[in-house]
């Protein structure tokens, strides 16, 4: 029942404390374990049998299972406990307006009834709840007839069609963001090879979706999240940092958006994470600022889920702004917890084994990269394959740098018969063709130098303005600069980085 843990691992601090005294509460003999074996799953430093033996010596497995059992559904409970009280106080704030109102009315009560009609109108309006609007129409418009002061029955049955249509468009859009997110995961975990723009552009059209409709905030977030994607697809971050940026204003124009943390988490982060892609990291840490404020209000609610994310793309933003030893420092302090977020998790070890190598510390770098031991499949199947495209060409610069002939040659030979062919699919062959200019100076160092290699490398590339250049693109490619210059790689990587800052101040 491994999914257990990852129940525990979402849990905040002050959570684990409440359920503690929930169990507490709950359990009617002292004798009762669950405390124990939840305190023990806690620190998550023992496997299954080690803690069964704890609890009940030898030979109980029976018993120790059924205890994990009695713990999972006494979390689920719990849970969803927590969630009733947090989430859904606005819900049933309304619910017990209609029900009152509609009491009411079968009084023939139409005044007092209204004005509890009006005020259910009003929350669920400031929380964008279309299914309340709709009830609360119908109702009003139900007994309309019945009103001793007169009911403008046009203007209501307007706002009950305008509802219906923002209805609509949330459940059109969720469609939407559920095609999508199918999309991204045939392009990202299974390798397909697909036309998002097109799909995007095709999907909104087939669903009638024009995008300058009003859009909850459920919506918003959705939609930032298909823009998100189309930039990860195309690395065109510029295109949607406005976009983006404008979206989150108009959240801060909507009240009482509590309810919504997590969405407006996710916006944030996106901002923040566009904006370091665009190689502007004063301004995604100013966005990381709001995101970590959000994370810790509300009790700090969201802050688990958040956290890898947070401090990964804070490291991320500091490393670039020459800030190496800090960015190091935060990400070592996160390898060795444990999460349920893998994905994350991964992109940290494979960014820290990046800062390692950038700051020549291949020891500490080849340390951080031989933990990853799975197999590529794997590790597909759980970070993408983009990702696994980068580890390859890292540990490849690595084994060049730390003259590992053997391992070298057996890495580059399965690299090229892994993924050669799918790079090519994608339109990336200048992948390829850098690591050919890598693979030339690994058997001939002495030619990398001069003024023939040099030009080579330059026609070779469909060099884009630096500016527009995916910010890690740059990192590869300040390797082979930093060879044929004799440069240091991470002084190569700041001065390009720069250049496309310089070019970004300079656009009208």
């Amino acid at each position: 029942m491994t999914d257990l843990n990852d129940i525990i691992s979402s849990l905040s601090t002050e959570n684990q404390q409440k359920f503690i005294t929930y169990l507490e509460k709950k359990n009617k003999r002292n004798d009762t374990k669950n405390v124990q074996l939840f305190n023990l799953l806690l620190k998550n430093e023992q496997d299954s049998k080690t803690i069964c033996t704890k609890l009940y010596g030898n030979k109980k497995n029976n018993a120790y299972h059924a205890l994990r059992k009695r713990l999972h559904d006494s979390l689920i409970d719990f849970t969803a406990n927590q969630s009733l009280q947090e989430e859904n106080s606005v819900d049933m704030q309304i619910i017990k307006y209609i029900l009152a109102s509609k009491s009411f009315l079968q009084q023939k009560q139409y005044k007092v009834a209204y004005k509890i009609l009006d005020k259910a109108e009003k929350l669920a309006i400031q929380h964008d709840l279309f299914p309340f609007l709709n009830e609360i129409y119908h109702t009003k418009i139900q007994y309309a007839h019945g009103q001793t002061v007169s009911t403008d029955l046009n203007s209501l049955t307007l706002k009950f069609k305008n509802n219906q249509k923002n209805s609509q468009l949330e459940d059109e859009l969720n469609i939407v963001y559920a095609k999508i997110r199918q999309t991204l995961n045939s392009i990202s975990y299974k390798g397909e090879i697909l036309d998002l723009e097109t799909i995007l552009t095709n999907t909104l059209q087939d669903h009638n979706i024009n995008l300058n409709d009003s859009l909850s905030f459920k919506s918003l977030y959705q939609l930032v999240t298909i823009s998100s994607i189309s930039a990860f697809i195309t690395k065109d971050y510029l295109k949607i940092e406005p976009f983006l940026i404008n979206t989150y204003q108009s959240i801060l124009q909507r009240k009482n958006t509590e309810k919504q943390l997590y969405y407006h988490i996710q916006i944030l982060y996106a901002i923040a994470n566009a904006l370091f892609r665009n190689k502007k990291f004063n301004e995604s840490l100013r966005y990381l600022e709001l995101m970590l404020q959000q994370m810790n209000s509300n009790k700090k609610k969201h802050f688990n889920t958040f956290n890898l994310k947070y401090h990964l793309l804070k490291a991320l933003n500091l490393n670039y702004s020459n800030n190496q030893d800090q960015a190091i420092q935060i990400l070592e302090s996160l390898t060795h917890q444990k999460h349920q977020d893998t994905e994350t998790s991964l992109d940290i070890k494979l960014s820290l084994t990046v800062f390692y190598f950038q700051k020549n510390n291949l020891k500490m770098a080849h340390s951080v990269i031989s933990k990853l031991y799975h197999t590529d499949q794997w590790y597909t199947e759980k970070a993408g394959k983009e990702w696994v495209i980068k580890k390859n060409l890292i540990e490849i610069l690595l084994h060049i740098e730390l003259q590992n002939i053997n391992l070298t040659e057996s890495k580059l030979l399965s690299f090229k018969r892994s993924y050669y062919k799918y790079l090519k699919s994608i339109n990336q062959a200048r992948v390829i063709t850098y690591l050919n200019f890598i693979e030339m100076y690994y058997k001939n160092p002495e030619n990398i130098t001069s003024e023939a290699f040099k030009n080579k490398v330059e026609s070779a590339f469909n060099w884009l303005e630096t500016h527009k250049e995916d910010i890690f693109v740059i990192s590869f490619y300040s390797f082979l600069k930093g060879k044929m210059t004799n440069t240091n790689t991470f002084k190569v990587t700041l001065s390009l980085i720069k250049q496309a800052q310089q070019e970004l101040n300079t656009k009208p």
